[in-house]
């Protein structure tokens, strides 16, 4: 897949990948389709971050959500 693209399913795609690497037990109330393209660049900074991880501490996943909610359409 092609990330370089700024699509709607791109966008999806990075959601579920980072709601998956994070394991995150709220992830039913983060949808994809919440997240725009608009806001891209800024969600695809989050998704390589999340991908050059392996562990993440709770203040971290904590962090990271706050962030990805700022970016919810």
């Amino acid at each position: 897949m092609n990330l370089n693209e700024p699509t709607q399913q791109n966008v999806e795609y990075m959601i579920e990948a980072i709601k998956t690497k994070l394991r995150m037990a709220t992830g039913a109330a983060m949808q994809a389709s919440s997240f725009t393209a608009e806001k891209y660049e800024d969600l695809k900074d989050i998704y390589d971050m999340v991908h050059s991880k392996d562990r993440f501490s709770i203040s971290e996943v904590e962090a990271l959500v706050s962030e990805l909610g700022k970016l919810r359409a």
